[in-house]
């Protein structure tokens, strides 16, 4: 299996947990094989270090050099391509949800009609 996403300098990455859960940012350098220094400068989040570990790495990658984060995230107009996929999972999981309630009120019925056949024999 080949990797698609690296961690580099650019990397946009999206914040799954933390004090700034749900928000995105752009890896403005690698501290060490654990942590890197981030910045979201459209999102609120100011430049500091944060672990891998609550970071997801995203498709978008960013061509700047160190101090320029702002300029090439308008630039590249990240905040309207996450919202595009966000709203595309959002709806995505509404449906799936949907479809569960749909097959568990089926096995509810099912299940309560073999009751009440099992009870009148």
């Amino acid at each position: 299996m080949v990797f698609r996403c690296f961690v580099e300098v650019g990397r946009v990455a999206y914040i799954s947990f933390g004090s700034h859960a749900r928000k995105l940012v752009a890896i403005a350098d690698v501290i060490d094989q654990n942590r890197a220094l981030v910045d979201g400068p459209c999102t609120q989040v100011r430049r500091q270090a944060m672990p891998f570990k609550c970071m997801q790495l995203t498709d978008f990658i960013l061509k700047f050099s160190h101090g320029y984060v702002r300029q090439a995230w308008q630039k590249a107009d990240i905040n309207t391509k996450w919202a595009k996929i966000e709203a595309r999972e959002r709806k995505a999981k509404k449906m799936r949800n949907r479809i569960i309630k749909n097959e568990q009120s089926k096995q509810t019925t099912h299940r309560v009609g073999q009751n009440l056949h099992n009870i009148h024999i």
